[in-house]
């Protein structure tokens, strides 16, 4: 059986725009424990992580080392143009802000890149009073780390789509760089659709012989794959379990495909 990449002693919190779920490999490192968390609606994730500690049992007894994923804003700066006492001005003007958040970066040597993202305060303070060690990574790191080595198999340029809670990621590589990186609402099928075939169109990309691959929650799924081979000849959808060689943890329900890749493939 495949191990687990990097997750040893570290229990994982995933939070999402309105989501948060708790994770942990299994004791012979060979698959992982799973835990969503029915979040509250009408009150804050940080309020309901504070409860979660009272009642799941990831929480209730958690080693003293976190690893957060977060899936927020990210700004993407080239590694050459980054300097950490610019990144909030930067961050702010990029994404300015309704509420107190803290800025955090990851390095991402493979891309040339380093990707600037936000966390409320009083959310961080709950995981600091509860935790010794806490790394914080964006949710997008390991699938941007896992794609962008999908992009150098065959000859053609790749463009890929992640969906999930109501955003669609679409980014391109060109060798050890990106090509094209932005986020847009992906509520509704038919936006999604042209955001989809826009960047394709901008990035000048050939409809009879580039690739197109989107993966994770699609709207309408079956609606949107008829649309886009209307236009593009290669057009697919990534199925997890076949991209990652049958995994155990690409079995676990409901389980997003950024945090399968974190587990599979490491940051």
């Amino acid at each position: 059986m495949p191990e687990i990449s990097n997750t040893k002693q570290r229990l994982t919190i995933r939070i999402g725009r309105s989501t948060l779920s708790f994770s942990r490999p299994t004791e012979d490192g060979t698959d992982v424990v799973f835990e969503p968390y029915v979040v509250k609606s009408g009150v804050s994730i940080a309020a309901n992580l504070r409860e979660a500690f009272k009642n799941s049992e990831l929480l209730m007894d958690h080693p003293p080392r976190v690893r957060v994923v977060i899936d927020t804003d990210v700004l993407m700066v080239p590694v050459e143009h980054f300097d950490e006492k610019q990144m909030e001005a930067m961050y702010f003007h990029a994404f300015p802000q309704k509420e107190q958040v803290a800025i955090f970066f990851n390095v991402l040597p493979d891309l040339n890149s380093v990707a600037v993202f936000s966390m409320n305060k009083d959310l961080k303070l709950v995981i600091d009073d509860h935790f010794q060690d806490v790394n914080i990574v964006t949710a997008m790191s390991a699938v941007w780390r896992h794609l962008h080595q999908r992009s150098f198999t065959g000859n053609r340029n790749k463009l890929y789509g992640y969906f999930h809670e109501k955003r669609l990621e679409i980014f391109s590589f060109t060798q050890n760089r990106f090509k094209f990186f932005n986020s847009f609402d992906a509520s509704r099928a038919h936006d999604s659709l042209y955001f989809l075939l826009y960047v394709w169109k901008q990035l000048q990309l050939e409809p009879e012989h580039d690739e197109l691959h989107i993966v994770g929650e699609i709207p309408d799924q079956e609606w949107l794959m008829n649309e886009l081979k209307k236009f593009l000849q290669n057009a697919y959808i990534i199925n997890p379990a076949a991209d990652f060689n049958r995994h155990p943890v690409t079995a676990i329900k409901s389980m997003p495909y950024d945090l399968q890749a974190l587990f599979i493939k490491g940051r």
